[in-house]
């Protein structure tokens, strides 16, 4: 393995960018001192406002896994969602482990492989397509009120070009089996390339996993199409709202910062941190957010929609964090316990 893949590397890299944006680029935008006194100077009313919807956002997740994995209870996507964003919100390359988290705590639950793998699949597939079409939704809005600049036109068209190219991928392989074979086998030669540009070989077996996955994803979303995505609009609908009621609970009104605009530049700078540079977006999402949001205001207008950035993302990248790890210590101590009630069962002779 090359120095440069290994995970102290990524975690040196990490780190470094995290230092810089906090250390040298955030400070530019605005004063910590400032936006800590924009905080700490809320009423009880935003506050509590704003507890409420963070509180709902950290399980509006739920419905949507439950709904991708029939029979999974509320308990059990619970502890598998908390650890596994805990552990993407902290290590580099989180994401990955995270899923193997999910699918690690939901097989000791007796939820069979299948199940789980299909659900990671569709869930992820669904996600990106919010992902893709939330930059597009908020430059219609945007082009309704005059607002679009030439640089979110340029963004959300391609937006909407590679979504629009996903779809129809989807719809094809779902249409049968012979037409899922041959995308298969097209996107493997497509990303031969740049596969091989980082060192790793080119799959070979994408053709039969295309067909696998139309078979076991029909049945899912014929059933529970509209349901899934449904719980996924309201997912990433949930983490918007915590981000425009911390704006408005630092006091940023309507009039200086518009709903939405700052559903595009949360819609933008989402689809941005998907590329995993930090852990769960750490630094680059505080940057981005406070860069579009504050372009051209007032320093003190600067320094409330700073202030609001970083307590969204206390609430939204940092609350999960303590509470994955004590899903995890639950979820470690029922299967001890599990362990040990069997150990105790009495042979039958």
């Amino acid at each position: 393995m090359k120095w440069w893949r290994s995970k102290w590397a990524q975690g040196a890299v990490s780190l470094v960018a995290v230092g810089a944006i906090f250390g040298f680029l955030f400070p530019k935008l605005a004063d910590y001192d400032e936006a800590w006194k924009s905080v700490t100077h809320m009423g009880w009313m935003p506050v509590s406002v704003l507890a409420v919807v963070a509180l709902w956002n950290l399980f509006s997740y739920l419905p949507l896994m439950i709904s991708v994995v029939p029979g999974m209870k509320l308990r059990e996507a619970a502890i598998s969602t908390l650890a596994s964003t805990a552990v993407s919100n902290t290590l580099p390359g989180g994401g990955a482990i995270g899923v193997g988290v999910t699918v690690t705590i939901q097989r000791s639950l007796g939820i069979p492989t299948g199940d789980i793998t299909l659900g990671a699949v569709v869930s992820g597939v669904w996600n990106n397509f919010a992902k893709l079409g939330l930059p597009v939704a908020a430059l219609g809005l945007l082009a309704i009120t005059g607002d679009v600049g030439s640089g979110l036109a340029v963004a959300a068209l391609i937006g909407l070009a590679v979504l629009t190219t996903l779809i129809v991928a989807l719809g094809l392989v779902l249409r049968s089996s012979v037409v899922a074979g041959r995308v298969g086998a097209r996107a493997a030669r497509i990303a031969t390339v740049p596969m091989r540009l980082i060192g790793r070989a080119p799959r070979t077996d994408w053709a039969a996993g295309a067909i696998s996955f139309r078979e076991r994803t029909i049945g899912l979303v014929a059933g529970r199409g509209w349901i899934i995505t449904a719980a996924t609009i309201v997912s990433h609908l949930s983490l918007y709202l915590v981000l425009l009621m911390s704006i408005r609970a630092v006091g940023v009104s309507e009039a200086q910062v518009g709903w939405i605009e700052i559903l595009a530049a949360f819609a933008f700078v989402r689809l941005l941190s998907a590329i995993p540079i930090t852990p769960g977006g750490l630094g680059v999402v505080e940057l981005g957010l406070a860069a579009s949001l504050g372009s051209g205001l007032a320093d003190p207008v600067q320094n409330k929609i700073a202030a609001a950035v970083l307590l969204y993302r206390a609430l939204t990248w940092f609350t999960p964090i303590p509470l994955g790890a004590a899903s995890w210590v639950f979820w470690r101590w029922t299967i001890a316990r599990r362990h040990t009630a069997r150990r105790s069962v009495p042979a039958v002779s």
